[in-house]
């Protein structure tokens, strides 16, 4: 007991994804590639919207808030990341900052997906009440509801938080992951974890399962209405306009809802690194991707501010 209240010696490590060192640094090398390609291309979304006025509305004010979003979750996980498999030792983590990472990834993590939500309601009156939309989604109200998904992802993460690590932890352990996971984090604990697990699948509820609800039931509308319209093209552009979102959607509350919502006592490292490489890693380097792929005017924006930048390099050469 006297060594579980010392929690502030504590010391975490991760679990390196293999015991040899050419599998170390041929994963090292595609997890350095992958958040590259995520920076660059989510920073390239959010540059592009700023620069283009044509995609000032509110379509792409919540795109641009989503890729930023991305931007500093990868940040969040990545680094410390790449420099565990990259250290030859085990890189030690602190309490403190085992805390920090957790926080900003429940954080982050949370304000994603509710803001995902609060695009398919973007859509849905887009679509459905298009003569009624600039009134609808005001500027005022655009903003409240970036910075809403904000806040209640900093209230949950806050909470969560500070409950779990208030934990009590024997000693210095191994974290089951490549980071600070809440569940394999719960998992070291010397104490019941009961309200702990309750408290987490109550915020998975709230993150991933009302949002989720609430695009799907915008999507039934968004449907309906589109097989209304008359004209082959305008159900094409109406399709393709809400494809791209519907994809980020099904990545994104499909692999962590394989995680957070499934009961705890089922939970499997093995399962979890990989499902974990998939939302901390390829997910953030494909949801520019699909966006840039499947929206045209995003596409030609993107264009045209490459050829820019391109003639302006020129220009100082010569």
């Amino acid at each position: 007991m006297e060594e579980g209240n010392q929690t502030g010696m504590v010391l975490f490590h991760f679990r390196p994804f293999s015991k040899l060192p050419e599998v170390q640094m041929l994963i090292f090398v595609l997890f350095l590639m992958m958040y590259l390609v995520s920076i660059g291309g989510n920073m390239s979304i959010v540059l592009t919207i700023w620069i283009n006025r044509c995609l000032h509305t509110p379509m792409y004010f919540f795109l641009a808030n989503l890729a930023s979003l991305e931007i500093f979750y990868s940040s969040t996980i990545a680094p410390l990341t790449l420099a565990s498999i990259l250290s030859t030792d085990r890189t030690v983590v602190s309490l403190a900052g085992c805390g920090a990472q957790m926080f900003f990834f429940i954080f982050l993590g949370s304000a994603d997906c509710i803001l995902l939500a609060v695009m398919a309601y973007d859509r849905f009156v887009a679509i459905c009440h298009p003569l009624r939309y600039t009134l609808i989604m005001s500027w005022h109200l655009c903003v409240q509801l970036a910075l809403g998904s904000l806040v209640l992802g900093f209230i949950l993460a806050m909470q969560l938080t500070v409950l779990i690590f208030q934990l009590p932890f024997c000693s210095s352990k191994e974290i089951s992951l490549f980071y600070c996971d809440v569940l394999p984090v719960m998992r070291l604990a010397c104490a019941d974890t009961h309200v702990h697990e309750a408290t987490l699948f109550v915020v998975s509820v709230i993150v991933l399962t009302i949002p989720f609800l609430l695009i799907t039931l915008s999507y039934v509308f968004i449907v309906d209405a589109i097989l209304k319209i008359r004209s082959a093209e305008g159900r094409h552009k109406a399709f393709s306009t809400c494809s791209s979102h519907l994809t980020v959607v099904l990545l994104q509350y499909g692999c962590t809802s394989l995680i957070y919502l499934c009961p705890s006592s089922s939970y499997s490292p093995e399962r979890g690194q990989v499902v974990s490489v998939v939302y901390t890693f390829i997910t953030p380097m494909l949801n520019p991707l699909i966006y840039s792929m499947r929206n045209r005017e995003l596409k030609d924006a993107l264009r045209r501010v490459i050829i820019k930048l391109a003639l302006i390099q020129t220009q100082e050469t010569l």
